[in-house]
């Protein structure tokens, strides 16, 4: 993937840099804490959970200074990656008659706090519609090199281009119409609903890759190649077959790893939005 030239977004949120903070507090609020616990009894993360939560969350951080940052390359890599989601997009909204307004990218370690609760780095990625944020913790990428086999720059950029998909369907109101039947359905009924949520996303994220090359040529040899091992390492059938031994279809929220490689497909070889229609198309 070639990325050397190209720019950088400013809408990337750095949480990492936590020295002498916890949730968003500096070491005289931590300090505080450990003295009410010591007295109260309380475990004093629950003190600072609570704390943040009325704080209404974690604060954004300043950065790490590049110099010293061991992340510095990757953070770089992330920032362009999210800059052609955000050019390719905002092109593509303006074909549709609309305004692409550009989500913003949290990189954290471990936890944090976000509108949709507690963002945890086991979850991976994610996206919170509440709050039109990206959450990434970048050690995600070290676990797809690792144990899933399936490293590599440009499935780094799936992955971000998968979770920016959320926000397009956040955009335009199919997030919303899809919530709404959580509560009148089962947990068995609304997986379903979800895989098919999950595989657009991924659609989206084959779409942006289309039409992004076309704009400017980025996309070398073997790296929808990587992509794609990256789609099928995050199938629902092969994760809870390395995990539990076994697959239960029916707990599926993603989709098969099959499923998951055609959507993508699906997506970067039309370049066509509604191509990416998994709700009224057989899965």
């Amino acid at each position: 993937m070639k990325l050397e030239n190209e720019r950088e977004s400013d809408n990337l949120v750095d949480r990492r840099g936590g020295l002498g903070r916890a949730g968003g507090w500096g070491i005289g609020g931590v300090i505080v804490a450990l003295i009410l616990s010591y007295f109260l009894g309380i475990d004093p993360r629950v003190l600072l959970g609570v704390a943040d939560s009325a704080r209404g969350g974690q604060q954004d951080g300043a950065p790490i200074d590049p110099s010293v940052d061991p992340q510095a390359q990757l953070v770089s890599e992330t920032r362009k990656i999210l800059a052609k989601t955000e050019d390719t997009w905002s092109v593509l909204f303006r074909q549709m008659g609309g305004q692409y307004a550009s989500p913003q990218l949290v990189l954290y370690s471990g936890t944090t706090q976000t509108s949709c609760g507690l963002g945890q780095a086991a979850m991976g990625p994610f996206y919170c519609p509440q709050d039109h944020r990206v959450y990434l913790d970048l050690s995600f990428f070290n676990q797809m090199d690792r144990q899933m086999k399936a490293g590599g720059d440009f499935a780094r950029a799936y992955v971000i281009a998968h979770e920016v998909g959320h926000h397009v369907q956040n955009q335009v109101g199919i997030t919303r119409r899809t919530q709404a039947l959580r509560s009148r359905m089962s947990e068995r009924e609304y997986n379903k609903v979800s895989v098919r949520v999950e595989l657009q996303a991924d659609c989206f994220a084959g779409v942006w890759a289309h039409h992004a090359n076309l704009e400017k040529s980025f996309i070398e040899p073997g790296d929808i190649d990587e992509a794609i091992r990256a789609a099928a390492a995050v199938g629902d059938d092969r994760l809870q077959r390395a995990s539990r031994g076994t697959v239960v279809p029916d707990s599926f929220t993603h989709g098969t790893s099959e499923q998951r490689v055609r959507w993508f497909r699906t997506g970067f070889e039309s370049g066509s939005i509604q191509a990416c229609d998994t709700f009224s198309s057989p899965i």
